[in-house]
């Protein structure tokens, strides 16, 4: 039976996307589509024009989403306008075709740029306004990526002790040969390190006496703008953002519906508070497990995630689902301590789920990739 949003929204989150280093998804048929390619297009060419009012560029989404033409370093201001110009074209198309309002669901939130479309849909601020300081500096984190690496650091074992990763970071840091730091905490045995030069393998050969577990690192091939790390202190990104940000109109509004921040991992944002919080947004690390399990705790059922080709999220949430639920296996399915007892196989879960029985929910969670479900309806 398909999914009904509508009934459905009280218990519904819907999870924004953020920059990726691919970033059209299914939008090119969705602007081919007979009912929702003229909305779609509107959307394109607003986050255009903002583009060229911003940066003094001229650009075409339109054009360049029918091309195919994926993204690069070069692109990055670009991806940074159309990804929230379709985020905001889905939300529309829920709207206005499925009677879906945004404004109804229990809460909103979103990874890195995702924060910033959330509080676009919840009325806080409008595209313009919000999208003016990342599009200013869009350029300035471009370049620092050229000389960034992405590590991804996990242990298979226990969870990760976070003081240790910040430490050995700073440690590094001191030596004065690039600086690396956490941009995100996506599970307790998980962790997302942005570095310079070779700060992320000098990591991987000290992690080995640092950190116990014993840790892992992964290396990613692609190069990343360093966001939520101290490395955009290098040109003062966070401070410039922040000026422009006490220039710019709104904020001013409690969000409609509330949005978990990922710079607090809770709902923090009220009606004097946005710009401050905006402000940390864009150089402290991203909490995404604490948000996933406040969305949990709080009895959501359906996250809706909103983008093209959304990754991270669905990605989290599907890898707690299938801990869980195999950890309850191995206790016979029945949910008490005696079946948590004896779950060796995950020690970091292990840990936690006596004190937070909401993860108990996570294989219940009904999860949607909206441009799927989009182009999965009949529409008159």
């Amino acid at each position: 039976m398909p999914l009904n949003l509508h009934d459905r929204l009280h218990t519904t989150s819907f999870a924004f996307r953020g920059y990726n280093v691919t970033n059209l998804g299914r939008t090119a048929e969705l602007l081919a589509h007979r009912a929702y390619g003229q909305l779609m297009k509107q959307w394109l060419e607003r986050a255009s024009a903002i583009h060229a009012d911003v940066t003094g560029r001229r650009i075409d989404l339109t054009a360049r989403v029918r091309a195919g033409e994926e993204t690069s370093l070069e692109t990055f201001s670009q991806d940074v306008a159309m990804i929230v110009g379709v985020e905001m074209a889905h939300l529309e198309l829920l709207k206005q075709f499925f009677n879906v309002d945004y404004a109804q669901a229990h809460a909103g939130f979103g990874y890195s740029l995702g924060e910033i479309s959330a509080l676009i849909a919840s009325g806080v601020f409008q595209m313009e306004d919000a999208l003016a300081p990342l599009l200013n500096l869009a350029d300035d984190c471009a370049e620092l990526a050229r000389d960034v690496t992405m590590g991804i650091v996990f242990s298979r074992g226990p969870a990760l002790d976070f003081d240790a990763v910040q430490r050995l970071c700073l440690e590094l840091n001191a030596e004065g040969q690039g600086v690396i730091g956490i941009s995100a905490y996506l599970s307790p045995n998980t962790v997302l390190l942005l570095g310079q030069g070779t700060t992320v393998s000098r990591f991987k050969r000290a992690m080995r006496t640092a950190l116990t577990g014993p840790p892992h690192l992964r290396k990613n091939k692609d190069r990343w703008p360093p966001l939520h790390t101290p490395i955009l202190w290098e040109r003062n990104i966070a401070d410039r953002a922040a000026f422009m940000m006490h220039t710019v109109g709104g904020g001013f509004t409690a969000p409609r519906p509330k949005v978990l921040s990922l710079v607090t991992g809770k709902d923090s944002y009220n009606e004097i508070n946005c710009r401050e919080t905006m402000h940390r947004w864009i150089d402290h690390p991203q909490r995404l497990w604490d948000v996933v399990y406040e969305t949990l705790r709080t009895g959501v059922e359906v996250v809706v995630h909103v983008g093209p080709q959304p990754n991270l999220v669905p990605a989290t949430f599907r890898r707690l689902q299938e801990n869980v639920a195999a950890q309850l296996a191995r206790g016979g399915g029945r949910f008490h301590l005696r079946a948590m007892s004896g779950m060796v196989r995950r020690p970091w879960l292990t840990a936690l789920l006596p004190s937070r029985a909401a993860l108990l929910r996570a294989p219940f969670i009904q999860q949607v990739i909206l441009e799927d479900w989009l182009l999965e309806q009949e529409v008159p």
